[in-house]
């Protein structure tokens, strides 16, 4: 029996794009292979569920029960898969959660600046602003001491007085999660590889200057899997269309292989 499962969520905002090539190329690197894993794709039911990104999240929470004797590998288009993630993830227990992003993804309807649904999902998470994508998938809201937030440089106004005065953690140093006590419960790890500098990670869609490199970003990786109490870990990925070299790829590849390293060992 494979020790990992590599699912693809090739959805952007619920949307199959054309240009949005890079789960496709993560499948082609052939990380699977390497790993040992099966590698599998959600495939959405939107006759069941009119809503596309409740449809996507859905298809993925049901992909991760599936395989459930199997650690979760997941690339994702973009940060709402969190929402499917949680919800296949969750443990009698409760679920903790890491979640490493340049941004904090934690805006509502009345913090965002823009509107955009990729801005929200981590205060979704916790029961703040609009809650249709929990209900979609039958998802409790997470507790908020149960929560890290690491780097989160790239804050709008509103967005960051409501994480100021939440019980969220957060560690605007990633080099902190070195050291930093990981919630004592199951752990979902969110790793939006917007977190590393862009000088080093480029194509980003919403890129934030400064940030750890890979090798630091990698090293806190290796730790917290060999760490916590880990049940499985998302990755959201760049964006294709602005890809001019490999560069995102392989760094992103060389944040999984640090993951895999540290949960093995």
């Amino acid at each position: 029996m494979p020790e990992f499962v590599c699912i693809g969520v090739p959805y952007f905002l619920g949307q199959r794009l054309d240009e949005r090539t890079e789960v496709a190329a993560i499948r082609a690197s052939g990380i699977a292979q390497d790993l040992g894993a099966e590698w599998v794709e959600v495939t959405p039911d939107t006759a069941a569920s009119p809503d596309p990104v409740t449809a996507v999240n859905r298809a993925l929470a049901e992909s991760i029960a599936a395989h459930r004797d199997r650690f979760p590998i997941i690339f994702a288009a973009d940060c709402t898969s969190a929402i499917g993630a949680a919800k296949g993830l969750m443990s009698a227990e409760g679920l903790g959660v890491v979640w490493l992003d340049a941004h904090g993804d934690f805006n509502t309807p009345e913090t965002t600046p823009s509107g955009f649904l990729g801005g929200m999902p981590l205060a979704m998470l916790v029961g703040r602003g609009e809650q249709v994508l929990l209900d979609g998938v039958g998802l409790v809201p997470l507790r908020e001491a149960d929560i890290i937030l690491s780097d989160g440089r790239d804050l709008d106004p509103g967005e960051a007085v409501a994480l100021r005065e939440s019980a969220i953690t957060h560690l605007p140093d990633l080099r902190d999660l070195m050291t930093a006590s990981l919630p004592d419960k199951p752990l979902y790890v969110h790793l939006d590889v917007d977190v590393v500098n862009p000088e080093q990670m480029p194509a980003m869609s919403y890129a934030a200057p400064g940030g750890p490199s890979v090798e630091e970003t990698a090293a806190v990786a290796r730790r917290v899997a060999r760490d916590g109490r880990i049940a499985g870990l998302l990755l959201g990925l760049w964006n294709d269309d602005l890809a001019t070299d490999d560069r995102p790829l392989q760094g992103t590849l060389a944040l999984v292989r640090a993951f895999v390293e540290g949960y093995r060992g």
